[in-house]
């Protein structure tokens, strides 16, 4: 009957032990929203998102009211004005505003979120690993707008209270400005994205434009860059205690009881010989 009981005790302890040890602790890299001026602190289903906005309205870092500002030519988000040097064409600019839907509202750019010195955000994105046909698309609907400047995050004549060309500067076709669609997609927003030859659906690379009637493909994108920068040396000197016991720590009612688990089995081991643990 002690040899039963101890059995039962083993092998119940056994199973919380591997109930622990399979729950995933939540990942500080995904589902995230990024501490900047218009995003929800974190994500959640919105009832409505404006036309190119839509796509993330089941789990979105912005608000209806931010999706819809995305949309104007003189947006309220950040006065800033696409048609600093003319008319921007339509089929460009709906490129910039799927870029400003995917900014504000992707709740799949953990793994690319950085620190800002900005007074109007924390964070930011580096590096996003853009899919080759969005880049590459967004600079072929572009390349004859004009623009006169490279990198539009900064050094603009804001004394009206909108962006203007600083003095100086000429006014000139996106494709002079932009040679490559390379130099668009990483030069234009201070290095926010990457171009990659990486396609759409590969799984690699985080796309601007998806049909959400298929599911939001940047998801699983961000769970294999989540994994491959927890596996690197960086990221494992750079974590905090906080994260490092979110991420890696087991519970401890794990540690608790591992060790009587252990010696409940070590016992079973020796009093069942070869038809135990004990023959392997």
């Amino acid at each position: 009957t002690g040899l039963a009981v101890g059995m039962g005790v083993g092998q119940a302890l056994l199973v919380l032990l591997a109930a622990y040890t399979v729950m995933p602790a939540k990942d500080p890299l995904l589902n995230i929203c990024m501490d900047a001026k218009h995003h929800k602190t974190k994500p959640g289903p919105e009832g409505m998102l404006h036309n190119q906005c839509a796509p993330w309205k089941d789990n979105a870092c912005c608000t209806a009211n931010t999706s819809l500002e995305a949309h104007k030519d003189q947006s309220n988000l950040y006065n800033f004005n696409w048609n600093h040097c003319g008319l921007m064409p339509p089929k460009c600019k709906s490129h910039f505003i799927q870029d400003t839907c995917l900014y504000e509202c992707s709740p799949n750019l953990g793994p690319w979120i950085d620190q800002a010195d900005s007074s109007w955000r924390r964070e930011r994105i580096l590096h996003v690993p853009l899919c080759k046909e969005d880049c590459e698309e967004w600079w072929e609907d572009c390349k004859d707008y004009v623009t006169c400047k490279e990198n539009w995050h900064k050094g603009w004549n804001w004394a009206t209270g909108t962006n203007r060309c600083p003095w100086g500067s000429m006014c000139r076709p996106f494709s002079h400005v932009f040679p490559q669609p390379k130099d668009l997609c990483e030069k234009i927003w201070s290095n926010s994205y990457k171009y990659t030859t990486e396609h759409r659906g590969s799984g690699r690379c985080i796309q601007m434009w998806f049909d959400p009637a298929q599911g939001n493909p940047n998801v699983v994108v961000a769970k294999y860059y989540a994994w491959k920068k927890r596996s690197s040396p960086a990221w494992m000197e750079d974590v905090t205690p906080e994260t490092d016991k979110a991420v890696c720590a087991l519970p401890w009612p794990v540690l608790v009881l591992l060790p009587l688990a252990l010696m409940v089995l070590l016992e079973r081991a020796g009093c069942c010989g070869s038809h135990g643990w004990g023959s392997l």
